[in-house]
């Protein structure tokens, strides 16, 4: 495994397939000045805007490219997480490993996690806390850039009832984007078995990924 690298690139979804060579790049106030940006290749901002757009544009309160940014982390765990005001986190690995589908399941998810507001919900428990800092922890657990207090939500994570309905709201985000159910079930699948259900950031703080899937699949 890689040492993670804590300065990461915001690829902007406001640039069509087309133009997508032109990516911007910049750190976040809470990730220490010394680390790399690592840039990503034109066509992975490509596929993120593929991917990532028409689920967008399915949410009950729909968020236009322009209004979102996704922050590219570079770590080999498979990971991604949502810190709400339309930023979205994920790490290299997830990038490397997943397939199209998998990735779609994947940002489902977590897209449904800020249409539902559920990071707001966060901000309101953590007493101040630091969106980046929170969700760096997330992804690269260890990093030591949260508060104590930070550290307590943390631990916290999002709870079981918040994770349970932001997989039914990523069904119904990816059922009006023409997708089904199963994609979902397909990606939660695969991160269970590429991560041995272990890890951090998706994993950790979610209750355990196959009473999901049944979860998932009662609902039909």
């Amino acid at each position: 495994m890689r040492p993670a690298t804590l300065l990461f690139l915001i690829v902007s979804l406001a640039i069509p397939p087309a133009g997508c060579g032109a990516i911007q790049v910049g750190p976040q106030a809470t990730v220490p000045a010394s680390s790399n940006i690592r840039r990503v290749a034109p066509q992975q901002a490509e596929r993120l805007y593929s991917v990532m757009v028409p689920l967008l544009r399915s949410m009950d309160n729909p968020l236009q490219a322009s209004e979102v940014r996704v922050g590219i982390i570079d770590d080999d765990q498979i990971n991604a997480a949502n810190a709400g005001g339309g930023n979205f986190y994920l790490t290299t690995g997830l990038l490397e490993k997943a397939s199209n589908e998998q990735l779609r399941g994947i940002m489902a998810h977590e897209i449904a996690h800020e249409d539902l507001g559920h990071v707001a919900e966060l901000q309101l428990l953590g007493a101040g806390l630091s969106v980046g800092a929170y969700v760096l922890e997330q992804l690269l657990p260890g990093s030591g850039v949260v508060t104590p207090i930070a550290g307590t939500l943390i631990a916290r994570g999002y709870s079981r009832r918040e994770e349970y309905e932001a997989d039914r709201h990523a069904v119904a985000i990816l059922r009006r984007a023409g997708y089904s159910a199963q994609t979902l079930v397909a990606a939660l699948t695969w991160v269970a078995r590429e991560s041995d259900g272990s890890g951090g950031g998706f994993l950790s703080t979610h209750p355990a990924i196959m009473d999901r899937i049944d979860e998932i699949k009662g609902r039909g």
